[in-house]
């Protein structure tokens, strides 16, 4: 890989990788394109786009594939000059795919920041209902979300996000 250019006489800072993970509906994207509005030179990669076949197939061979475009995506911001840092946003209940993306990240030499978004049932439901854009937020994967919750809090990064606003949730990220 080609390391990263730098102007003259500028150091070369490390370039920075917030990934944020979660159940769906608790916030991930909202957040993550939140963070990259406001901190200018912010990539901004939905790990949805990296395994977006039609019909949806979730299988290991589409997560390990998933995973590579996304490290790929990362690769090359990481060489990118504009590009100051990278947010993903994924639900990743598979911890080896977890372990995967973070280990990737590490490889590429590059800082890694992580959090999982967790929120009780209520918060989760509410959230849920107000995202009417989403074509997944049907009674059926709420059920599937709500079940996940558990698990989710169960990560040692999990950041409780009930009462916050997304302001709050991306500057207590950004610290």
């Amino acid at each position: 890989m080609l390391p990263k250019q730098k102007c003259e006489d500028e150091q070369e800072a490390t370039l920075r990788v917030i990934v944020i993970n979660g159940p769906m509906g608790v916030g991930k994207t909202t957040v993550g394109k939140y963070i990259a509005d406001s901190n200018p030179g912010t990539a901004f990669i939905d790990g949805d786009w990296c395994m977006d076949i039609h019909p949806f197939v979730g299988n290991a061979e589409t997560r390990a594939m998933a995973v590579d475009n996304i490290l790929h995506m990362i690769g090359n911001y990481s060489r990118c000059t504009a590009c100051n840092h990278i947010v993903l946003v994924w639900l990743m209940d598979d911890r080896n795919v977890w372990q995967s993306i973070k280990d990737g990240i590490k490889g590429l030499q590059l800082d890694l920041k992580t959090v999982t978004l967790v929120c009780d049932e209520e918060h989760l439901i509410t959230r849920w209902k107000n995202d009417t854009r989403c074509e997944w937020r049907t009674e059926e994967w709420l059920r599937v979300s709500l079940n996940s919750l558990k698990h989710f809090a169960s990560f040692e990064d999990a950041l409780e996000t009930n009462d916050m606003t997304v302001r709050q949730i991306a500057e207590t990220i950004m610290k």
